[in-house]
């Protein structure tokens, strides 16, 4: 491989290609590696029914290096409209926009509940053969013989469920059954695995269906809620609080823990039926002061943001095993929670390797975020609890949630000395460093975080206007660690690599965040506490992704789908690791996050196919670690940067 890339180089195959490792916003890939669209694509397109092991002729491909303008339109500006295109585009193709942003929000999607023709009814699952409640009205079917004749092949012969936990919950529904089902299609059980893995930790944070109706049927009291609600509305909201001053006391405590008010000069509002003495007779019921809750201490810790869609449970694993310290769960909607929806509180849950976890809600007023922060308070294992005063889309800042916030500042600090009040977990805030672009209000509002009991901050250094148009203001983000003190803050935006993480320390942050760069390569971590780049290998990062499928499929299920679910979160994933260039293939040292891949051919073919931005390609990869899609299977991903037609 070594001795075709030196002859490649030799011939003068890359002879031009310097000018497209100099230019702007693209990777400097070594020029016997680079190549061009249609030539990246007919390599793919002819080795299709080949092994992915063969090694990748470098030298081929290098005779036209220029990056080809569907890719390179997305990193000029828009008034460039003169260029020239590299190759004839179908019509389909002209008609994309140049700078495709934001959302494909009429992506096709289909549930993964339609790929099965005849679903077999849930009560013919269950360990104890329970009748069904729906007898002749169910619209499941009874007949397991017929579900097997009509169920489509087995994806493969081992079940990871089988293999880990010794038992398979999803019986003949599994799409690995043949692992595990015995004469008879009984359901076999491992009794030396099950018994081993039956003193090990579960996941946590899930939904209690009891709780589920109650919160439908609105019959879960918010006592604490309500009252920090009204103390916050009877007085006047002062503009600087103690953070002694933070709770207020409520019914439920007894007045010797109760503080003095700078303001009103006592602990509790006027008129309030509170005890003033008394022996303490139940623990239980006795708020935590603020100096007493407990420290969240993570100076110093490799952060992993709460990441939406891509931050999943399976995702957090992997980013674990690569060494990240702390995880948060996906951002959930307030109102969403207190609804009981199921798919909500999924992100709140949980993994034991997670030992250091904590949730992050977003909402737009006051008693729907204290409400839903006294309901988590008492219903789940978290170590912290944060607000999103990030989100940049429509939706939520709309709504004036997310980054309207900080435009919101009576709500805002309502919200946050709610939610605090309630709260016996340490409360963190992430945030933007403002709205518009150049009008910046993170560090006015960071004094402000302090006072109202906030224990951290995490502050990404773009504004909501600015998106990823701009690389993030680190300068800024320094001044703001020097107003936030002695609070700590975290700095976010633009880590791909240990140089990345060692500037962001320099400028006095307690800690770094990462975001993209986890889902550009998430051995990031690996790397910024060795301090070294890591030159992954294609099987390298297929193991990566196979473990992925496995703990996908541990935490979606094994039938059709917790498989498809488990495609589409992977397929999701892939849209950001095809940015990833390997670090054999770079002229320079470390790649940039806002660097754009050209079209190259790798090492080998399976990292040349890992390297396409299209999602026919990405769907490949898929079907090498789940089997074939089902009929009519389609995939957009979610955001329009992440895929080129």
């Amino acid at each position: 491989m070594a001795e075709g890339a030196k002859a490649a180089a030799e011939s003068g195959g890359g002879g031009d290609s310097g000018a497209g490792a100099c230019e702007r916003g693209v990777a400097p890939i070594k020029p016997q590696y680079r190549t061009t669209k249609e030539r990246f694509h007919e390599y793919l397109d002819a080795d299709k029914g080949e092994g992915v092991c063969q090694e990748t002729p470098a030298g081929d491909g290098n005779e036209d290096t220029a990056e080809p303008e569907a890719k390179r339109s997305r990193l000029e500006d828009a008034q460039e409209n003169g260029k020239t295109e590299v190759a004839v585009e179908s019509s389909e193709q002209r008609q994309v926009p140049k700078r495709a942003r934001g959302q494909n929000k009429s992506r096709p999607h289909v549930k993964p509940a339609h790929y099965d023709k005849e679903r077999l009814c849930p009560s013919l699952l269950q360990e104890l053969a329970t009748p069904c409640a729906f007898g002749d009205r169910c619209r499941f079917l009874h007949d397991v013989e017929r579900y097997l004749e009509t169920k489509p092949a087995d994806l493969g012969p081992r079940c990871v469920l089988f293999d880990t936990f010794g038992r398979c919950p999803y019986s003949v529904t599994c799409r690995f059954a043949g692992a595990h089902l015995g004469p008879g299609a009984q359901n076999l059980v491992s009794e030396e695995v099950a018994a081993r893995c039956a003193h090990l930790p579960s996941v946590r944070n899930g939904l209690d269906r009891a709780l589920q109706q109650q919160l439908r049927k609105r019959q879960v009291r918010f006592e604490r809620a309500e009252q920090a609600l009204r103390n916050l509305t009877q007085s006047p909201v002062p503009a600087a609080i103690p953070e002694t001053t933070v709770a207020t006391v409520t019914p439920e405590q007894n007045s010797c823990h109760a503080q003095p008010d700078p303001v009103g000069g006592a602990g509790t509002p006027h008129g309030s039926p509170v005890p003033t003495c008394g022996p303490l007779t139940d623990e239980d019921v006795v708020r935590l002061r603020p100096c007493e809750k407990k420290r969240l201490d993570i100076r110093g810790k490799l952060y992993l943001a709460p990441l939406t869609t891509c931050g999943n449970l399976p995702f957090r694993r992997i980013c674990k095993r690569f060494g990240a310290d702390v995880t948060c769960g996906e951002m959930a909607v307030c109102t969403n929670l207190l609804q009981g929806q199921m798919s909500e509180w999924a992100l709140l849950k949980r993994h034991p390797c997670e030992d250091i976890f904590g949730v992050q809600l977003e909402g737009a007023f006051p008693d729907t975020m204290t409400k839903c922060a006294e309901l988590l308070n008492r219903t789940i294992d978290v170590d912290f609890v944060d607000i999103n005063v990030g989100c940049p889309i429509d939706l939520v800042y709309k709504k004036g949630g997310g980054c309207a916030l900080m435009n919101r500042s009576a709500k805002f600090q309502q919200i946050v000395r709610g939610v605090n009040e309630v709260l016996d977990v340490p409360l963190t805030v992430k945030m933007r460093t403002g709205v518009q672009e150049r009008v910046s209000l993170a560090h006015r509002l960071l004094p402000e975080l302090r006072d109202w009991g906030v224990a951290l901050v995490t502050l990404h250094g773009r504004s909501r206007e600015q998106r990823y148009t701009r690389l993030a203001d680190w300068p800024y983000i320094e001044h703001c660690a020097k107003v936030a003190s002695p609070m700590p803050l975290f700095g976010n935006g633009d880590i791909l690599s240990f140089e990345d993480a060692n500037s962001a320390m320099q400028t006095g942050v307690a800690g770094i965040m990462v975001a993209r760069g986890a889902l550009l390569k998430p051995w990031l971590f690996t790397e910024i506490k060795e301090q070294r780049h890591w030159d992954i290998s294609s099987s390298e990062r297929l193991d990566i992704l196979r473990d992925f499928t496995h703990y996908g499929l541990e935490h979606w299920g094994s039938d059709t789908q917790g498989v498809e679910r488990t495609r589409r979160f992977l397929l999701e994933w892939l849209s950001f690791l095809c940015r990833y260039v390997p670090v054999g293939l770079l002229e320079r040292l470390p790649q940039r996050i806002n660097e754009r891949p050209p079209y190259y051919l790798g090492r080998d073919h399976l990292e040349t196919l890992m390297a396409s931005q299209q999602a026919a390609d990405w769907i490949r990869i898929s079907e090498m670690l789940l089997g074939p899609v089902p009929p009519g299977f389609v995939f957009l991903p979610k955001h329009k940067a992440n895929a080129y037609k």
